[in-house]
């Protein structure tokens, strides 16, 4: 079995995380084809949508705990350094990815949900950063995430109990973008992937760009690279578009380019 599913459908690509036995735990062939798969859709202009989901009961229970305990110092420091390619590919590629998540995101799972753009999930999911259960700190990128979503002190409290936390606390604390019945998700998460790829595809990744960068950056570079980011948008054919749309009272018509 292939553990990891790409469809590409119209302007969006679907990639389902397919490991379903073990809750879509991370395996190295699953961390680098989902690398291949969004190196590959970060030049292809027909792709301007992503959506990250799981197969079976849940999105993902981040690392295998059956093989934890026998990995060797080095085998582990080569799965992360996997992972965290995997995490910079999601954060680094100019187009907007979406976590479908149901079930449970769990560890790394749960991190790999937050190194999206937008979250999207069924009412009955769970969250847990359930590092501490098993005596390991977080990797995958959630030491970053989630503070600066929720605040250092409520971060810690996830952390260190590992609880699992409801779709519905989390949607409340701005975490979960939308949270939707279950037996709508995929429709949901479909409308939503399809509204994003219809929409100024280079726009949303200078977008993602700078608010990314807003937290590890001054006031005063923001704003000039607003100024220089602007100056370039102008010679765009989606901004042309636009205009012409909203001069004409109809609904723009964008290219991505």
């Amino acid at each position: 079995m292939q553990s990891l599913l790409v469809e590409k459908n119209d302007r969006v690509l679907t990639v389902t995380l397919n490991r379903p036995d073990s809750l879509n735990s991370f395996d190295e062939s699953m961390l680098t084809g989902l690398i291949e798969a969004l190196e590959e859709a970060g030049g292809n202009q027909e792709i301007r949508a992503i959506v990250i989901r799981g197969a079976g009961r849940s999105f993902s229970a981040g690392g295998d705990v059956k093989t934890m305990g026998s990995a060797t110092s080095a085998q582990v420091y080569e799965h992360i350094g996997i992972l965290n390619s995997c995490i910079k590919a999601i954060k680094t590629i100019e187009k907007p990815v979406i976590a479908a998540v149901h079930g449970f995101a769990a560890g790394a799972g749960f991190n790999l949900a937050l190194a999206c753009d937008l979250i999207i999930a069924s009412e009955s999911s769970q969250f847990a950063l359930s590092f501490s259960k098993v005596g390991l700190i977080s990797d995958g990128g959630g030491s970053y995430f989630l503070p600066r979503l929720i605040g250092p002190h409520l971060a810690k409290e996830f952390f260190f109990t590992g609880e699992p936390v409801s779709a519905r606390r989390m949607y409340e604390l701005g975490v979960i973008n939308r949270l939707v019945p279950a037996d709508s998700l995929e429709e949901k998460t479909n409308e939503l992937a399809s509204t994003l790829a219809s929409g100024p595809s280079k726009a949303y990744g200078m977008m993602k760009k700078m608010i990314d960068r807003s937290f590890t950056t001054t006031l005063d570079e923001i704003l000039e690279q607003e100024r220089i980011t602007q100056t370039l948008m102008i010679s765009t054919e989606d901004h042309a578009e636009g205009v012409s749309a909203f001069k004409e009272k109809r609904t723009p018509s964008f290219t991505g380019y």
